[in-house]
């Protein structure tokens, strides 16, 4: 990168609230921390509290600090006494409810498999040694300073920025898309970015192998706050789709880099729509190659203009209009002749009391 990179002045503890804004992942062993009898060591000596939030992460993690929350889960930064670097460990306590436990399975199966370094992957997992006792997860993954969301809502990006993170959105997406997985939630506050700008793309929690004949019905009332970034064929229609819906949110993700602003800032599925209509009529207007660029008629006809469109009371020309000679060939003296005469039928009568 020719520029220093923008995320070197953000602050951990900005994190969002509904992605896990501070990880991606590097490999150690898994550690338990459990008490003798099994049950999680909520009141141990080593265990810290954030925002009233047990995190019984000791002794190996210590000195807690908070970073962010959501609807089933709390991240805070720590440090690793063993590598001796700060982490980031995810508090999540998924098992009164079934969307959640399947969720945070999810994501568990699908980055203890991927090994990328354009994707988030899992450093260690903390739980409960016996099942019965198992109330929290903490998954501990390698701190990230800040995330995409983030970093548009304090500065504009450079072109070279913008490009660069581009890629490596679209490098992750590759071998996404080549372990035949769905994203099916990618925006900018799952992309995580450190100091030196590498990104790494987190939150799997719903994705899914891709099956275009698989009714994912349940995915449409499933997630509602990203709906900025989703493709027209889910709010449409519940099965059929493929990975091309993960390509519909990365080219939403480059419009908010390039603008600062969302592309689709939809307040309901209507008027998402609405949104994405008027910008495809728009990208046929302005399709480089004059060939395929969109005619009147078509144009009149897009679904945009759908409510006004009627053919019947859109009138033609009875016939093609010519000139008798070329303009562009006249001297001036003749052109004011010309236009002498052409607006000779305004002229009446002369009346002489207007003399």
């Amino acid at each position: 990168m020719a520029d220093s990179c923008p995320a070197s002045t953000a602050t951990v503890g900005a994190a969002g609230s509904n992605s896990a804004a501070a990880a991606a992942a590097t490999t150690a062993a898994p550690a338990g921390t459990v008490a003798q009898d099994g049950t999680p060591a909520a009141a141990g000596p080593k265990a810290e509290s954030v925002k009233g939030q047990i995190f019984d992460v000791g002794p190996r993690y210590t000195n807690l600090s908070y970073i962010g929350e959501g609807a089933y889960g709390m991240v805070c930064s720590a440090h690793d006494n063993v590598s001796t670097q700060r982490v980031a460990i995810k508090k999540i306590s998924p098992f009164e409810h079934q969307t959640y436990c399947q969720r945070t399975l999810r994501e568990i199966k699908i980055l203890l498999r991927f090994h990328h370094e354009n994707i988030i992957g899992i450093n260690d997992i903390l739980r409960a040694r016996h099942i019965d006792s198992m109330r929290d997860v903490y998954i501990v993954q390698t701190l990230m300073e800040t995330d995409l969301y983030k970093l548009l809502k304090t500065q504009r990006l450079s072109n070279d920025h913008v490009c660069y993170f581009l890629y490596q959105i679209l490098r992750g997406l590759k071998y996404i898309h080549s372990a035949n997985v769905l994203h099916r939630d990618l925006k900018p506050s799952n992309l995580l970015i450190n100091t030196t700008c590498d990104l790494k793309i987190c939150d799997f929690g719903l994705a899914r192998i891709a099956d275009p004949e698989h009714d994912h019905t349940g995915f449409l009332t499933e997630y509602v706050a990203t709906r900025w970034y989703r493709a027209p064929e889910i709010m449409l229609n519940s099965k059929g789709y493929s990975k091309s819906i993960d390509i519909w949110s990365v080219g939403c993700i480059l419009a908010e880099m390039l603008s600062n602003r969302p592309i689709f800032p939809g307040k309901h599925y209507l008027d998402q729509l609405n949104h994405i209509l008027a910008l495809d009529l728009l990208g046929r207007m302005l399709t480089f190659n004059p060939v395929k660029r969109i005619s009147v008629e078509e144009a009149l006809a897009h679904p945009y203009l759908e409510q006004y469109y009627d053919p019947s009371d859109e009138p033609v020309a009875e016939e093609p209009f010519t000139f008798s000679m070329e303009l562009d060939d006249l001297p001036k003296e003749k052109l004011k002749e010309l236009i002498y005469e052409e607006t000779a039928r305004f002229q009446g009568p002369t009346d002489p009391t207007l003399l």
